[in-house]
């Protein structure tokens, strides 16, 4: 069975570049080029290359945000100044904070996610998601690494998150903002390194009116938001948009506590529902 699963790898990586379109990822589609891997494990062995592309470093530090200052996604749609304090902290000094996981799987759906979890996700150490609520218990030990360009900047940020339990890999994302080619308004940009490609997400952002942050990727067009799988070949990258559906609200709730709601769908039928409980780190 081992040695058939990088076959099915393989296979897969076809699949897309059968079904997806070639794209330019240094012209008209740079707005899709982000980090891969070149190793079937990912963890976070993509950080130094996806650096080493900037011509920079990785830097890890306290308080690393997945993003330096939210203020990078104001646009006609959002303004940062008017997002809660504690979940603008929460974005900007990620690593400050604590998770604390809760898992729903659709009994449709969890059959098919179960054998993603064991025998892609695991096993490659990316997008393991959690399958059952024991699985996340313990929560997530989660590790920012700023991706830093040769002036310095941050230009992205690694999130790495594992089970607290057992150390094993659950999400290592790539996360930034950035402006699509139909749009005026920057999206959160998360990517996600596989083996000569990756899977990416761009999220629309909202603020309500109690100050809680909406993030959506709605049904759409190509080039708009939305969910992407790109393969890298030698003939060249495909990109395909794919009907998977997010939407996170980050919100404060009555006792202050700061929690996020995250629903998962493909097409309009939800596969997946985790509520996140963040508390600041001990010192």
């Amino acid at each position: 069975m081992s040695a058939f699963l990088p076959w099915l790898d393989r296979v897969s990586r076809a699949f897309w570049r059968v079904t997806g379109r070639p794209v330019d990822l240094a012209g008209e589609h740079q707005w899709l080029a982000a980090p891969t891997h070149d190793g079937q494990t990912v963890g976070d062995g993509w950080l130094g290359a996806a650096a080493a592309a900037h011509g920079g470093t990785v830097r890890e530090a306290a308080g690393g945000g997945l993003l330096p200052d939210m203020s990078q996604l104001d646009g006609p749609d959002f303004k940062a100044a008017e997002l809660r304090p504690e979940i603008r902290d929460f974005y900007e000094h990620t690593s400050d904070w604590r998770l604390e996981v809760w898992t729903q799987w659709s009994p449709l759906f969890r059959p098919g996610g179960e054998l993603i979890s064991r025998f892609f996700g695991r096993r490659v150490q990316q997008l393991a998601l959690p399958m059952r609520p024991l699985d996340v218990a313990h929560g997530m030990d989660s590790r920012v690494i700023a991706i830093v360009g040769a002036d310095g900047g941050q230009r992205s940020a690694g999130w790495i998150r594992k089970l607290r339990s057992t150390g094993e890999y659950v999400y290592s994302g790539c996360y930034s903002a950035r402006v699509l080619p139909r749009s005026v308004q920057p999206s959160v940009h998360v990517a996600f390194p596989l083996e000569a490609g990756n899977v990416q997400v761009f999220l629309r952002p909202r603020v309500s009116s109690d100050g809680a942050l909406e993030l959506t990727s709605p049904a759409g067009d190509f080039g708009d938001v939305g969910a992407y799988v790109v393969v890298e070949h030698r003939a060249g990258a495909h990109a395909a948009r794919v009907p998977i559906h997010e939407a996170f609200r980050v919100y404060v709730d009555t006792e202050g506590t700061l929690r996020t709601d995250h629903v998962l769908r493909l097409w309009s039928a939800p596969v997946l529902r985790l509520h996140y409980k963040l508390v600041p780190a001990a010192p």
